[in-house]
């Protein structure tokens, strides 16, 4: 098989998405929706659970949500006026069934079913403390973890216990729980991964991006804050703050890539943000060319800044068919080649003789660059020059995002000149991390920094568990298995 996308399997990828309502009719549908407005947050899997007051029901499918989630019947079965959803990436972990969330377990004082986005970092090392006090693990999720941790805890209260749980795990979390006490939302102390709060009547609603909001109609009300505990049962609403304070590290990379642009953020609309970051690099590294041109789709807002503060035309270089996914052809060099053309092509017309910017979010590997670069050149364009709207992808991320180990990130192996050299651009250059935080609307601080900028300065937030006990740089895959 032959994957006919190649200009985004070169990305970092958040790994899932997540989606949760509490006080609706029909909670699956609304679940469902919510899931296709995620759906670029992880496309391998999909999964919903309800409950419905007296039972738990759950579905988890393969593929996309329109798969997995299209018929009446598959919405019928998941009866409840609550439920909670999730998509799913691959990553370095099995893909399996058995991984996709949300994971439900019978638990002494009920059901317990959980859906996650992040990665915690010790996972491998309380993973192997729970085999050896008996658990029996059905998954190689990492998010299994919390569930065990929960049905060991000696604290009463399901609330409790969860919080019990938490406290012993390490890195990113922004989780939704549903039991048969309510629905609970929570995020990690540092709040590294994403969580928003709405309401649609009288429903309550979380999910991992604004966007999904919208797809239903909702009203966003706020961010879930970094290390609250938001529990929604026929009660009301409460909010819990049971961990130490801490300075919030978001992820950066939200605004750059991974949130949909037609998002809000912790306040600020991405695609904004994401026009920004391209005035700031237009400023950082000007160059003189006839065209400004996106690599699409990611790189469309960043260009569309460059081009206004520059002066430089915006032009669509590159046309993306949006019909094309997965094909099987013969594996020959040859074919490759043309199958790559299903799902992007130079606009020859416009390219031939100009002096063309590329603008992308990011380079990982390097080998979109080099495919990128060799289409204008084989247009026609007379000159190819590169321009980044992040900083260089220096470090491997271990909270939630599918990342390559080190070695083979090419930022970490040559200096700006030899990428520049390897990817045959006429010139290369990358937003500065400073630029990047001006772009924001923030001013850096280098000895406190207000966002997880790990992969661009390896300054990580929390501890690194499982990567600091493992021999020998073997790849996490246990931990990074959503």
């Amino acid at each position: 098989m032959l994957t006919t996308n190649p200009f985004d399997d070169d990305k970092l990828r958040e790994e899932c998405g997540i989606f949760g309502i509490w006080g609706a009719d029909n909670a699956a549908s609304f679940v469902a929706l919510g899931l296709h407005a995620l759906q670029h947050r992880g496309q391998e899997a999909a999964g919903i659970t309800t409950y419905d007051g007296a039972h738990f029901h759950s579905h988890r499918a393969m593929g996309h949500v329109a798969g997995g989630f299209d018929r009446e019947d598959i919405i019928r079965k998941l009866a409840g006026r609550t439920g909670i959803g999730h998509v799913r990436y691959s990553t370095t972990g099995e893909t399996a069934l058995r991984n996709v969330q949300p994971l439900y377990a019978e638990l002494n004082d009920g059901g317990f079913a959980v859906a996650h986005n992040g990665n915690l970092s010790n996972a491998m090392k309380v993973r192997r403390t729970l085999n050896r006090r008996g658990s029996i693990f059905q998954s190689t999720s990492d998010t299994e973890v919390i569930i065990h941790l929960v049905a060991t805890s000696s604290l009463t209260a399901p609330l409790d216990r969860l919080t019990d749980a938490l406290k012993q795990v390490e890195g990113a979390y922004s989780l939704l729980v549903l039991t048969e006490e309510g629905l609970v939302a929570c995020r990690d102390p540092l709040g590294i991964r994403p969580l928003v709060m709405g309401k649609l009547g009288e429903a309550t609603i979380f999910a991992s991006e604004t966007v999904a909001l919208d797809i239903i109609g909702a009203t966003y009300l706020r961010d879930v804050e970094p290390g609250e505990l938001v529990l929604v049962n026929n009660a009301g609403i409460r909010s819990y703050r049971p961990f130490a304070p801490a300075a919030p590290r978001p992820c950066v990379f939200e605004h750059v890539y991974f949130s949909r642009p037609d998002s809000v953020a912790e306040g600020k609309s991405v695609y904004e943000v994401r026009k920004n970051i391209g005035a700031e690099l237009s400023r950082e590294a000007p160059v003189e060319a006839d065209y400004v041109v996106p690599v699409p789709d990611s790189g469309v807002p960043a260009a569309i800044g460059f081009s206004q503060a520059s002066g430089i035309p915006f032009e669509l270089g590159i046309i993306r068919s949006h019909y094309v996914g997965r094909t099987f052809i013969q594996p020959s060099q040859e074919v490759r080649h043309l199958g790559v053309k299903l799902k992007h092509n130079a606009n020859s017309a416009l390219v031939h003789g100009k002096r063309i910017v590329l603008i992308d979010d990011s380079i990982v590997r390097g080998t979109t660059s080099v495919k990128i670069v060799q289409m204008m050149r084989d247009a026609g364009a007379k000159e190819v020059h590169l321009r980044i709207a992040s900083p260089p992808t220096r470090h491997s991320c271990f909270y939630g995002v599918d990342t390559p180990e080190r070695a083979k990130l090419l930022a970490a192996q040559m200096g700006i000149e030899q990428m520049a050299d390897y990817i045959n651009a006429d010139s290369l250059a990358f937003i500065s991390i400073d630029g990047l935080y001006r772009a924001l609307g923030d001013q850096r601080d280098a000895t406190a920094p207000q966002r997880c900028d790990a992969c661009f300065t390896g300054d990580y937030p929390t501890s690194l568990t499982d990567l600091e006990d493992q021999s020998g740089g073997a790849p996490l895959s246990l931990v990074a298995s959503r």
